[in-house]
């Protein structure tokens, strides 16, 4: 049901703070909706390459985007914070990495952002939250709003967690699968509204919208994580039962997947999750149940964790098995390294941690993969990088087939067998029917899988 009409101007002005993935999307997709956005970001360089209209990541459609409304006029990036003083709107999107001593958010960079932030508002405004945080922080970044603005009380929090999946992040900002409201329980009625101004091409297309306290839309994000966490390690624990049996465990997942109350989507095992969200989102979820006396809660997720990371290795060992036990003077060609497809991000890779565990065994690892090397080769520069796919398995050992890339998914028997040195095939995605490639003379092996 629609709030009732408070008579409050729709926003107009948005502003954005953190123009990283999640804000440059944000920013460029609130651009494309017709606001008009202000980014503003403490790094130079990129707010200098999202001026010219280019994110300094790979994310499918989003430079068009940003090409098209920068052009215009409608979107602009900028390093002085003091640009978003006529903001009607501010959404929060500053990154919470890990803490470096531990598993709990780093929320440094967030609290400092928001103080900065603070300081120039001196005029009734909404800042939304859509950082990931553990529970309790939305409520301390408000009463700090209100403590250092100069607008005082006639500053809002709302939060609002993203839900975006790399490579698919403009789809998912432009039609989302659901809003989430995190709302002050004494917020006057012009909030909410205005949130939903904001959210009105989505609202209009029936996307569903929750309006809720502080606590539980902080809590929805990680909670999310967690439960999708859960059901890849479930899958990937129940792998490592078939890989001592001789069972298949993607016949297993699409037997148990025609169940509804458990679903196909994510039950496939592999080399477990990574990237800059999961890991560290279940880990920080873990920290905070521990601050908060309830660790016992959420002490699964531990062995949710324990079972991803191992993953890498059974893919490590099952690798030197195909070669014959030792990876010394053996050539290793992995074939993707970004964590998952259509995206450039290395962070937390298994891909990757699996292609620098090879070579520190021994093995000569040549990468290749369509758009993460230049990250890759700054997290690991040893490796070998090869400009094309039959380059990089170029009289190769055994190939790797490590991201799900559109290109490795149409690969054939024949696509590699007058380029490699041994016809020897780790799928470590499950991607590809082994039938074909046992047929041409490749040993195959799979995760889970016989």
């Amino acid at each position: 049901m629609q709030p009732p009409d408070t008579g409050q101007p729709a926003p107009q002005v948005l502003g954005v703070v953190g123009t990283g993935y999640l804000g440059a999307t944000h920013a460029a997709a609130m651009a494309e909706l017709g606001f008009t956005v202000v980014g503003v970001d403490v790094d130079e360089a990129k707010v200098k390459s999202l001026s010219a209209g280019q994110a300094p990541f790979y994310e499918p459609d989003l430079d068009p985007l940003l090409e098209r409304h920068v052009a215009s006029g409608r979107l602009r990036f900028t390093t002085d914070v003091a640009a978003l003083a006529d903001a009607d709107v501010v959404f929060l999107c500053v990154n919470t990495p890990q803490r470096p001593d531990g598993f709990a958010a780093d929320l440094r960079p967030l609290r400092a952002a928001t103080a900065q932030l603070a300081e120039v508002l001196t005029r009734p405004t909404v800042v939304v939250g859509k950082s990931t945080v553990p529970v309790g922080t939305a409520a301390a970044l408000a009463a700090q709003l209100r403590e250092l603005s100069p607008a005082g009380e006639d500053v809002h929090l709302v939060w609002n967690p993203e839900f975006l999946r790399e490579g698919l992040a403009v789809v998912d900002t432009m039609r989302p699968d659901r809003i989430v409201l995190g709302v002050e329980a004494d917020a006057p009625p012009h909030v909410e509204a205005t949130m939903r101004a904001v959210y009105a091409s989505s609202l209009a297309a029936g996307t569903p919208v929750v309006v809720t306290d502080l606590a539980t839309a902080e809590l929805v994000k990680v909670s999310a994580n967690a439960f999708l966490a859960t059901k890849i390690s479930f899958i990937n624990a129940v792998a490592e039962l078939c890989e001592v049996t001789g069972a298949d465990v993607t016949a297993l997942a699409d037997a148990i997947g025609y169940d509804a109350r458990i679903g196909r989507r994510f039950l496939n095992a592999g080399i477990g999750f990574g990237g800059g969200c999961l890991p560290k989102d279940i880990r920080a979820f873990m920290a905070r149940a521990g601050e908060l006396g309830a660790a016992d809660a959420l002490a699964f997720l531990r062995e949710i964790d324990a079972i991803n990371m191992r993953r890498r290795t059974r893919a490590v060992e099952a690798t030197r098995e195909l070669v014959g036990g030792s990876f010394i003077g053996v050539s290793v060609a992995v074939l993707g390294v970004a964590f998952k497809p259509d995206s450039d991000d290395v962070r937390d890779s298994p891909a990757l941690n699996v292609a620098g565990q090879i070579q520190l065994q021994g093995a000569t690892v040549t990468v290749y993969d369509p758009k993460a090397m230049p990250n890759a080769q700054t997290l690991f520069p040893t490796l070998r990088y090869a400009p094309s796919l039959r380059d990089a398995c170029a009289r190769a050992d055994v190939v790797l087939l490590l991201t799900e890339w559109a290109e490795f998914r149409a690969l054939t028997p024949a696509d590699l067998v007058d380029v490699v040195r041994q016809r020897r095939l780790l799928d470590g995605r499950n991607m590809l029917d082994p039938v074909p490639w046992r047929a041409a003379g490749w040993q195959v092996r799979g995760m889970g899988r016989p």
